[in-house]
């Protein structure tokens, strides 16, 4: 029987911690490809209809990360780098994780459909759907391909946007997914490399605990080279243009060479230097995503083909 005394010296939570919940580091990236995806697209929406879609759609993307956290809560607890969480340090409950997830599933759908369209909330109520059930519960746990088909919960977000103006889909929104969609596996385990022991502790079968590190390298290369192609795609679409065009081609060599370079990578040099490649890749490929849709922002406001 749990001793109800065993929470009294448990720590208060602060409004930062709920304010945790919600994964605010990759709302940002939700926020910001959303955002862009809405104001690209072919038809021009009103300031304040944009703001209310763009924050109901950053609603639903903190909704998951509470429904992530409140599931994964044995996982973080056992993992180095999330045991610092609201729910694995005590000062948030899973009950109160689910509930701020549900509600705020609900309120992000329903004032998406009621401020934008209802497809873009169907989308949104997909999405999170996807990422808290089909990713959280079922993939993460059960294959090392979790962050591949995993990843498209966090390639919808400019769709979402996308659908917000126009109502529907189309080849430019579907070629935003997949810049992300390609680019996640190799963001995720060029991070798993140096992370390894963490995720198998907990028992995570990424692809670095099930394959090797050696496995992971080719993976990495081989999708550097099938992400630029769709990336380079983009450019040639309607939303794209000469400064977008030319920012994608010198991102895409250095995230190929990038990942040439993870993949000529002997496990003993890599331990040596602490993983200073893979590290110097990771963080690129965080600057990789952000530049391409700044590019994307930049050529609507100066003009495309």
């Amino acid at each position: 029987m749990t001793d109800i005394h065993a929470y009294d010296n448990a720590p208060e939570a602060e409004f930062g911690d709920y304010v945790a919940l919600l994964k605010p580091r990759v709302m940002s990236l939700v926020v910001f490809t959303a955002f862009v995806g809405l104001i690209i697209a072919p038809v021009d929406v009103h300031p304040f209809i944009a703001f209310c879609s763009v924050l109901f759609i950053a609603l639903g993307g903190g909704a998951s990360g509470a429904l992530n956290m409140w599931y994964d809560a044995d996982i973080d607890a056992v993992m180095r780098r999330t045991q610092g969480r609201p729910i694995p340090a005590g000062r948030v409950t899973g009950g109160e994780a689910l509930a701020i997830g549900l509600v705020l599933s609900g309120i992000a759908v329903m004032m998406l459909g009621l401020a934008a369209n209802w497809f873009a909330a169907a989308f949104l109520a997909f999405t999170i759907f996807f990422y808290a059930v089909i990713y959280t519960m079922w993939l993460k746990r059960w294959t090392p391909q979790n962050i591949v088909i995993g990843g498209a919960a966090g390639s919808f977000p400019p769709m979402i946007g996308w659908a917000c103006a126009t109502g529907g889909i189309s080849i430019e929104s579907l070629l935003m997914f997949a810049l992300i969609f390609f680019w996640t596996p190799p963001h995720f385990w060029a991070l798993a490399l140096f992370m390894k022991e963490d995720y198998h502790k907990a028992g995570v079968p990424m692809l670095t605990v099930t394959h090797g590190r050696a496995a992971t390298r080719r993976h990495i290369f081989a999708y550097t080279l099938v992400l630029a192609p769709f990336s380079i795609w983009l450019g040639l679409t309607s939303v794209g243009g000469p400064i977008y065009l030319g920012v994608s081609i010198v991102l895409n060599l250095l995230f190929i060479l990038g990942g040439w370079r993870i993949l000529r990578r002997g496990e003993d040099a890599a331990t040596a230097d602490q993983y200073a490649v893979e590290k110097r890749v990771f963080k690129f490929s965080l600057s990789y995503l952000f530049l391409h849709f700044l590019a994307l922002l930049v050529q609507h406001w100066i003009g495309g083909w």
